[in-house]
């Protein structure tokens, strides 16, 4: 499938994307963002978004710690959530950043795929899943690049 089809599937989604020498890239607005979560925190927010019907878009990175890449909305309105995220050891991709998408040899893939998820949720329901499974008393924890 041609990188330029890819791009345009994820266009539909309103999201504003790029084809770069690698593949297709999110890039972050005031409409879409991403959070970047390690270790035990990813299994348990994952988890614990389940079991609420929380779930939205996930990346999951390939490599020796568990890594997920949440899609959320909402950040414009929601400083302290994202404070205590950062606070937390996460990582908060916005105002630009690019989040790679899964494509040909890439080491991430869709965990939860945006067409299998009910919603994209705002920051501050991931923030307070981090919460809830003790994120911010632990630490996320950090994964060198």
């Amino acid at each position: 499938m041609a990188l330029s089809v890819v791009a345009e599937d994820f266009r539909r989604y309103g999201w504003t994307v790029e084809t770069a020498d690698e593949g297709v890239e999110l890039i972050t607005d005031e409409r879409i963002a991403a959070i970047e979560l390690t270790g035990s925190v990813a299994a348990g927010v994952r988890r614990y978004l389940r079991a609420n019907n929380l779930s939205g878009p996930v990346l999951e990175v390939m490599g020796p710690q568990r890594r997920e890449i949440h899609l959320v909305v909402g950040v414009a309105k929601a400083a302290r959530a994202i404070e205590s995220l950062r606070a937390a050891g996460a990582i908060v991709h916005t105002d630009g950043a690019r989040v790679p998408l899964p494509g040909p040899g890439r080491a991430l893939a869709w965990s939860v795929m945006p067409h299998e998820a009910r919603w994209v949720p705002p920051v501050v329901a991931l923030a307070a899943a981090v919460r809830a499974v003790g994120g911010f008393e632990r630490g996320l924890g950090r994964v060198a690049c």
